[in-house]
């Protein structure tokens, strides 16, 4: 009913970096879309910002990725860098808690880059959306240079 009317909907980057496709992450399961569908940012930033209004759904106990409930219902997983649960909290410091709503442009995570990187950790940050059913089609600008809160890091459509 009137789906024409429905507008695209945008997704900010919630960490400065420069946008990759989600196949050249050396994870599989990002890679190969397990955990959702978007894009991976190859990281520049130390702040996590919300990438759009909603609630934080979960941050992980190792503060390594946050899930945000958008208020249209759409799910996002920030995952910060590869393995990084391996740091078990160490070089993330969170500052929100879960349940909590959030703006867009609201800081989440701080992340320590000289600890994680020295740690032998990449940063490269996956931004999924977790419940793909909900999605008609993603846009995105592979290799372009994004600031936190400020430029967008996909569009996509709803069913």
């Amino acid at each position: 009913m009137l789906k024409f009317l429905k507008k695209n909907c945008n997704i900010m980057s919630p960490i400065s970096g420069k946008i990759m496709d989600l196949k050249d992450v050396p994870d599989k399961v990002f890679a190969e879309k397990m955990a959702g569908d978007g894009v991976a940012i190859f990281t520049y930033g130390d702040m996590v910002l919300a990438p759009a209004d909603g609630i934080i759904s979960i941050i992980f106990k190792s503060n390594h990725a946050v899930g945000m409930t958008l208020n249209n219902g759409v799910e996002i997983l920030i995952h910060i860098g590869i393995d990084t649960v391996e740091l078990e909290g160490s070089g993330f410091t969170r500052l929100i808690e879960e349940g909590k709503k959030v703006k867009g442009g609201d800081p989440i995570i701080k992340i320590d880059r000289k600890f994680i990187i020295e740690k032998g950790y990449s940063l490269i940050t996956p931004v999924l959306i977790t419940n793909t059913e909900l999605i008609k089609d993603i846009d995105v600008n592979i290799g372009a240079d994004v600031k936190a809160g400020e430029d967008i890091l996909m569009t996509y459509r709803t069913k």
